[in-house]
């Protein structure tokens, strides 16, 4: 499977590449506008090892991005599921917060915690979790009449337990919602260290930017999707792993 995903992406990579040389060779852009294929290889060899160690950061910053989002949702999913003023007001204070852009918000955040790790977490964890409360949202206020009317009849109901059935029944849909989150927390942290932040491989791709090298970025962007495939790839691996136990139980 990892090797599927891997294939998937040289194959998604290698063609949007040759695209981008056949654009500069049909029009005759310089090596300045688009890099040719030996420079692309050389920064290759020369920034392959560097940008993997500024990958890994914002990887390990994503990874805690992505799980404090996933718990963020779900907390503010089971409070504001439910039919009260409490549950109402929590849910439309978590919609209104998502209506702010993030490059409005993030300069409040830059300035309240500077331009570290913290910063980049909440960034991170701001864009991530709005995909995932929508989701679990979805989940938690969808009864199952048959299961629940049982307890219902039988007196075992307790506050917690339609939550607890209604998440079993959907198990396979919260862990296809947090594999495919995991994409936008990454995203999330390249964005908040494309901004402001001072490491990361967001900071290498602003830096990049500025002095007009597109190899730098396009070995960035190599790297950020071999990272993101084994991401997503170990979080589908847990998620059947998870199925799999819950299906015997």
């Amino acid at each position: 499977m990892l090797h599927r995903r891997i294939y998937q992406f040289f194959i998604i990579y290698c063609l949007g590449l040759s695209g981008l040389f056949a654009f500069k060779y049909t029009l005759g852009l310089s090596d300045y506008v688009i890099p040719s294929p030996t420079d692309v290889w050389s920064t290759a060899q020369e920034y392959l090892f560097p940008f993997s160690m500024d990958v890994l950061d914002t990887l390990g910053v994503a990874v805690v991005g992505h799980m404090i989002s996933i718990c963020l949702a779900a907390v503010v999913a089971v409070i504001g599921g439910k039919a009260n003023w409490i549950g109402s007001f929590i849910k439309m204070a978590a919609y209104n917060i998502q209506a702010y852009p993030i490059v409005a918000v993030a300069p409040i955040i830059f300035i309240l915690f500077g331009d570290g790790l913290t910063s980049r977490l909440l960034i991170t964890a701001m864009i991530c979790y709005f995909p995932l409360l929508l989701s679990f949202i979805g989940i938690v206020s969808q009864p199952v009449p048959d299961i629940e009317h049982f307890y219902d009849v039988t007196g075992q109901t307790t506050w917690w337990l339609p939550l607890k059935v209604r998440m079993f029944e959907n198990t396979g849909k919260l862990i296809t919602v947090i594999s495919g989150s995991a994409t936008v927390a990454m995203v999330g942290t390249i964005i908040a260290e494309f901004i402001a932040a001072d490491a990361g491989i967001g900071y290498r791709i602003r830096i990049a930017l500025y002095q007009s090298d597109l190899s730098k970025i396009l070995v960035a962007l190599f790297l950020i999707g071999i990272c993101t495939s084994l991401y997503l790839f170990a979080l589908e691996f847990m998620g059947k792993k998870i199925q799999q136990r819950m299906d015997v139980q």
